[in-house]
């Protein structure tokens, strides 16, 4: 079974490119993710959590590919299958990024203030659910299509993550497991970077 398969809220790949309702809603997205993931990545430097920056990042390339997202809907399928594996691409080397970052950081590892990090990670929860919310009916469709909701379902992922993670710093008073959670989050980044550039590979290739 594929992941986009994996749910009964099936969309209808046509109306997702072209009525204005799946417009409206990668506006919201757009919003509520570029303005939360500049707020969280505030609240990262401020907790110094490793796990709440990568989310952030998350927030901030999820923004950016949506608004993408958004200008290409009136692009044709060949360009939207190209900006899709663009997002494939960038969301892999976010999620290496990440990971050396999270490696460079256990070599000089501090704790970061569990109660700030999980308050941070509850209001990140809930912005990523709205925003899942939103795109719930519009995740079938192309590569592109696909890709945004993969972002979106991610982001909500990461945060259920951070807040466990919250909980184990406060528990353990060790930095652990905001490194680990980091890592995760990266790894996540990955899986669903190979998902979409497979995507738009297999729309691009009877082109190539």
């Amino acid at each position: 079974m594929t992941e986009s398969s994996s749910c009964a809220c099936h969309g209808d790949e046509k109306r997702a490119q072209h009525d204005p309702a799946y417009r409206h809603a990668l506006r919201i997205v757009v919003i509520l993710n570029l303005g939360f993931g500049l707020c969280e990545l505030v609240g990262g430097f401020i907790a110094d959590s490793q796990a709440l920056k990568a989310d952030s990042l998350d927030f901030l390339g999820d923004g950016s590919i949506s608004l993408l997202g958004l200008i290409a809907l009136a692009w044709s399928a060949r360009a939207r299958a190209q900006v899709a594996l663009t997002q494939g691409l960038f969301l892999g080397a976010l999620g290496f990024g990440v990971i050396a970052f999270a490696v460079w950081r256990a070599l000089n590892a501090t704790v970061p203030e569990a109660e700030l990090m999980g308050g941070i990670g509850v209001v990140a929860l809930a912005v990523n659910v709205t925003a899942a919310l939103v795109l719930a009916r519009f995740r079938e469709g192309d590569a592109n299509v696909q890709a945004i909701w993969l972002f979106s379902r991610n982001d909500a992922v990461a945060n259920i993550a951070v807040i466990v993670a919250a909980g184990l710093v406060a528990w353990t008073g060790s930095a652990w497991p905001d490194l680990v959670v980091a890592g995760v989050i990266a790894l996540l980044f990955l899986h669903s970077a190979y998902e979409i550039v497979r995507n738009a590979r297999s729309e691009l290739s009877p082109t190539l």
